[in-house]
């Protein structure tokens, strides 16, 4: 199992990263016409993922059942505080629908962790 500052550093850097980016009150265009939701989805299914991998110990570790529905509602929780901040910055507001983009992206990158401990367990067994 890593160490505590190694599961969790990432996981606190990324956060503030988010805090960073919604902070801005003027972000840029999206690449590629990609929608605000997806942009939310994406970025948060990143956090997701950092949330498991904390859980679970590391990368390639077995996940309990319990893991996902955590690492979801803790990236939630995030979004949240996230959301509310944003009533401070200027030009930028409390939405109910990035908050669920928000979520499904945490849940798919928590997803994504659990399968990620399923393929390294398959590939161990190979060997």
């Amino acid at each position: 199992m890593a160490s505590p500052l190694l599961l969790w550093f990432p996981v606190a850097g990324y956060a503030l990263l988010i805090f960073l980016l919604s902070s801005a009150s003027d972000l840029p265009s999206l690449p590629g016409g990609m929608s605000d939701k997806a942009a939310h989805a994406l970025i948060y299914s990143g956090l997701g993922f950092l949330l498991a991998r904390a859980i679970a110990g590391g990368l390639g570790r077995p996940l309990p059942p319990w893991t996902l529905p955590i690492a979801t509602l803790l990236a939630v929780a995030y979004g949240v505080t996230d959301e509310f901040h944003q009533l401070f910055v200027p030009g930028r507001h409390f939405d109910l629908g990035d908050l669920a983009a928000d979520g499904a992206g945490a849940a798919a990158g928590a997803v994504a962790m659990w399968l990620w401990g399923i393929i390294c367990r398959f590939y161990d067994a190979l060997r």
